[in-house]
């Protein structure tokens, strides 16, 4: 099930936490050549030749910044330039800086959304030029958030993006549906990513953050990067027939029920 045999992978924000993850279980999945990236070098191609040895899969990691037009188009060229083509394409590089309505400045939201919105458009536009020329029917999949739906006030522009990733999706989906290119995106929920473990403790200095964090919630314990990889997996496998403009909810939650009244502000916000 979920095999990715004979399919060459480009997953990016791969050089840590779920990128990382997914290149990992794609590999373990069959699949015939990897390409990862990031902006950190060193972890990037520390993370490649751990993925290539426990393996076998040979991955090629490139140095690059989703926030760079040139450097998405780049990534793209250099994979069909070492593997030859491309089956899969996985965007799950993203900035989750904080900022809310009150205090984001036009440069944080330009960053914010050159990263996490126009990066894996140009992405997805030139993977899925390289397929129609060769008449590859492709997958690719966005990773999204559960707080594309409305989200927290403290990042607010990061929620703002994926709900613009949500729409890109489905548009994009329909757009490419005739060429039997399928594009999905998997909205994630808390998850125990690395990034989220160094960010919580650095914010919150409390060493106990995710036992207390977890107590109240239904499997008493955060999202695995591991297994949200496995549910990527799935979404560019085979196995996921034709499924496409799917935009899927991966948490322990379900939108827009409470067993009470609806949640409310803790407080009115301040200058």
């Amino acid at each position: 099930m979920n095999r990715m045999d004979g399919k060459i992978c480009v997953v990016t924000g791969s050089t840590q936490g779920l990128g990382a993850a997914i290149a990992r279980q794609l590999a373990q999945a069959g699949a015939a050549g990897l390409v990862t990236l990031g902006r950190n070098e060193t972890k990037g191609r520390a993370v490649a030749a751990d993925i290539s040895h426990a393996t076998g899969v040979p991955v090629h990691y490139i140095n690059a910044d989703l926030g760079n037009v040139e450097d998405c188009r780049r990534v793209i060229a250099e994979a069909e330039r070492v593997f030859g083509r491309i089956d899969v394409l996985v965007n799950a590089g993203a900035r989750t800086d904080r900022g809310t309505i009150l205090d984001t400045s036009p440069e944080l939201f330009d960053a914010l959304f050159a990263v996490n919105v126009r990066g894996p458009y140009f992405l997805m536009q030139e993977a899925i030029r390289h397929m129609i020329r060769n008449g590859i029917e492709g997958a690719i999949c966005n990773i999204g958030s559960i707080s594309q739906q409305a989200g927290q006030p403290f990042i607010n522009v990061y929620c703002a993006t994926k709900a613009a990733l949500a729409t890109l999706t489905r548009n994009t989906a329909f757009s490419v549906m005739k060429n039997r290119i399928r594009v999905n995106q998997l909205d994630i929920g808390w998850m125990a990513s690395d990034h989220e473990r160094e960010l919580q403790a650095s914010e919150k200095g409390d060493p106990d953050w995710e036992a207390k964090a977890v107590a109240n919630l239904p499997f008493g314990r955060l999202i695995d990067p591991r297994e949200a990889a496995r549910a990527v997996n799935f979404l560019v496998s085979d196995d996921a027939g034709l499924m496409t403009g799917a935009v899927v909810d991966y948490d322990q939650t379900v939108l827009g029920a409470a067993p009470g009244p609806m949640a409310v502000p803790e407080k009115a916000m301040a200058l």
